[in-house]
């Protein structure tokens, strides 16, 4: 060990991805470590609360460090877990979710894990300049992503990087894609991104412009962009350059957990999208509302709801909490962004009588932080569980399933 270089033990895993360990005191992050690990490490940037370093030898190895399967792994920007054997990854993983929990006085049952296969999993990814984005900037040109599904890696293979879009693009290949681009029996859709599009506003309405930007923003419609894939057995489609997951696999099991127990006359899906949750809640409820600000997966959704009863609310969540007094649900779906609920939704829905309420998440701190709030509103916790979207990596996305006491 020459004087640049400091021992140090890996203590765990914290929400991130990197492990944390001490040296005279002082936390040090950790990326690409295993917790457990007697290691030599660099500083390499020092804060006043804390220092990251960087590996340069692992002294006493963990029985969970593997090769990662990818000769780009440290380089791309993408995965961050892929040097951890997967079995170990989904326990760390469930176990920086129930962290989170237990940080905002949350007690979580018993964390079930919702997964499918490590590799050959995504089907959804994003371009720029024609490569993956790199670990500390710029690009790298990829012909083969071990992630990826075959249909991805097979545009990948085909399409040599002078012939991508320059710019950021966004593809969805899959087995499960019964149209891409228009055209069905097409396999994959590569789509640039385009800049967000704005409401028209009369000029009356100029003071409450921000206000109405954000309810009915969206991306410029594209047939291009288009895709419809095949849900457990159902049509479903959604504009590639949109939100959709990623992980077909996991989706087709999730689904199931989010609806099951679920019925009555009226259902509410809460940032809907283009109405994933909804098809299948329709099979259960007379009725479902759906709320969504963004104008484009609304027209989706539409599509994918038609002949069955529904009403599409073009409103972002926190307008509708506004008026949402007096409405009755019999159970309610909440599937936000990475803020989590706004202080209104969350106000509505612990004010509303809703028996039955499902979250759908894809950050656990907001999770956190809003489970305290439902609890503290008059929810119960049932059942927590990690929904392993993402295999090889640190994300986290998760389900609670709640009842009213």
């Amino acid at each position: 060990m020459n004087e640049m270089t400091v021992d140090i033990i890996a203590e765990k895993i914290v929400f991130g991805g990197n492990c944390i360990g001490k040296i005279n005191g002082k936390a040090v992050f950790i990326p690409y470590a295993v917790p457990g690990e007697a290691l030599s490490v660099e500083i390499v940037q020092s804060r006043r609360d804390y220092d990251t370093a960087r590996i340069a030898a692992v002294a006493t190895p963990s029985e969970f460090r593997r090769d990662p399967p990818c000769p780009l792994y440290g380089t791309c920007g993408g995965c961050n877990m892929m040097h951890i054997q997967p079995g170990r990854q989904r326990e760390l993983r469930a176990g920086m979710l129930r962290d989170c929990f237990l940080r905002n006085g949350v007690e979580a049952p018993e964390i079930t894990v919702i997964y499918g296969g490590e590799l050959g999993y995504r089907s959804r990814i994003q371009l720029n300049g024609g490569g993956f984005s790199a670990r500390g900037g710029g690009t790298i040109p990829v012909a083969n992503c071990p992630v990826a599904e075959d249909a991805v890696n097979s545009w990948l293979a085909s399409t040599p990087a002078a012939e991508r879009p320059a710019g950021r693009c966004c593809i969805f290949g899959s087995s499960a894609v019964i149209a891409a681009g228009g055209t069905r029996g097409r396999s994959v859709c590569v789509a640039p991104e385009q800049r967000k599009a704005e409401a028209v506003l009369p000029e009356k309405l100029q003071k409450k412009a921000n206000r109405i930007r954000r309810q009915y923003s969206g991306t410029i419609p594209s047939p291009a962009a288009a895709v419809a894939v095949s849900l457990l057995g159902k049509e479903v489609a959604f504009d590639v350059r949109g939100f959709f997951q990623s992980n077909m696999q996991v989706l087709e099991k999730a689904v199931p957990e989010v609806c099951r127990g679920l019925s009555g006359r009226r259902a509410l899906d809460l940032y809907a999208g283009c109405g994933t949750f909804s098809v299948f809640l329709s099979d259960a409820f007379d009725e479902v509302t759906l709320v969504e600000h963004n104008r484009d997966a609304l027209v989706f959704a539409e599509q994918n709801l038609a002949g069955r009863r529904h009403q599409s609310v073009g409103l972002s969540c926190a307008a509708w909490a506004e008026s949402a007094e007096g409405q009755q649900f019999d159970a309610a779906v909440v599937d936000p962004p990475r803020g989590g609920l706004e202080d209104s939704v969350c106000a509505a829905l612990c004010r509303a009588d809703i028996p039955q309420l499902r979250y759908v998440s894809c950050d656990p701190a907001t999770h956190a932080r809003d489970a305290a709030k439902l609890a503290a509103g008059g929810f119960r916790l049932d059942e927590l569980l990690l929904l392993d979207f993402y295999p090889n990596t640190s994300h986290i996305e998760s389900l609670s399933k709640w009842t009213r006491r």
